[in-house]
């Protein structure tokens, strides 16, 4: 069943608020693009670092919980659309596991601090670079992490200025980050042939997918407690453009050249507690139609909420 933007089996909308009813002589391809475009439609109230969507538990104590912080849309329709695509990743993480309290704070760190307390994960999914959210807020991010806070890092939030105060953090936090002048984020089709065996990548079956998959990515020493969960051989389309801080460099061209897998999705076990998790995918929202891609990184949320095995 397709899953994406809380349709049900006769393409209707569980959301009121979004699309009443698909039209059934619209192609199955596009009702899917509609419902996922229309997701963001939700979000058009919100303002920067202010709550735009609560999941409650209807009764009880919840057994985790999950704040998404989705940055400012940034690429126009289709891409970087971190609310639209946080928004939807909500749905459907509530959906199944509806004894999860799930918010979605829209517009980078939120300006309530107070919503950070007692939560179990943090999802980001927004610009990075110079402009990360976590860039003028590191004391808070850090407690999170002595806390043993998981961080789940989406896209363009896997990067953050190289080697200051901010490497470190996500270095500590998701066990590697997209250090410019390194690693690189060309446009490629990847195949993931085989998955390893790990809690992220249960049920999930081999997949192609293009999008604008990261890698070469800074990890920590000896790649320590990481787990590589998504890799592939990038073409040697990906190292067409002149060497820059995202496009390439020697040594990424001679990993290229030899056939190297790239590492573009992982799981970090923290030595002081805690859990990570890197996706460099997430450019294009239409890919969380894909149901590989998208139950990926929704298994990687309840991993790292879950304190336990």
């Amino acid at each position: 069943m397709n899953r994406v933007a809380g349709r049900s089996r006769r393409g209707v909308s569980t959301h009121k608020s979004v699309v009443r009813r698909a039209r059934p002589a619209r192609p199955r391809k596009w009702r899917s693009l509609l419902a996922l475009f229309a997701v963001g439609l939700l979000g058009a109230c919100g303002h920067d670092g202010e709550l735009l969507q609560h999941y409650k538990v209807e009764a009880g104590e919840p057994a985790a919980r999950v704040l998404f912080l989705a940055g400012r849309d940034s690429h126009g329709p289709w891409a970087h659309e971190h609310r639209a695509g946080s928004l939807l990743l909500a749905q459907a993480l509530r959906r199944q596991q509806p004894d999860f309290d799930v918010q979605v704070v829209y517009g980078g760190w939120p300006a309530d601090e107070a919503i950070l307390r007692g939560v179990d994960s943090v999802v980001l999914y927004a610009d990075g670079g110079p402009g990360h959210m976590i860039n003028a807020h590191l004391p808070r991010f850090q407690q999170l992490l002595d806390d043993g806070v998981g961080v789940v890092a989406l896209h363009y939030a896997v990067e953050v200025p190289p080697g200051g105060e901010a490497a470190s953090a996500m270095l500590r936090a998701i066990g590697g980050y997209f250090e410019t002048h390194w690693s690189v984020n060309p446009h490629w089709r990847a195949h993931f042939a085989s998955l390893p065996e790990h809690p992220v990548t249960r049920g999930i079956a081999p997949f192609a997918l293009k999008d604008e998959w990261y890698f070469n990515m800074r990890f920590v020493p000896q790649m320590a407690g990481v787990a590589p969960l998504l890799s592939a051989v990038a073409p040697l389309e990906t190292m067409q453009r002149d060497n820059g801080p995202h496009s390439g460099n020697n040594a990424v061209r001679e990993l290229v050249a030899a056939g190297q897998p790239q590492i573009v999705a992982w799981a970090y076990e923290r030595p002081q507690g805690g859990r990570g998790f890197g996706y460099t995918g997430g450019h294009f929202h239409a890919n969380w139609e894909n149901d590989n891609a998208r139950q990926l990184v929704l298994n990687a949320i309840v991993w790292t909420a879950r304190r336990g095995p």
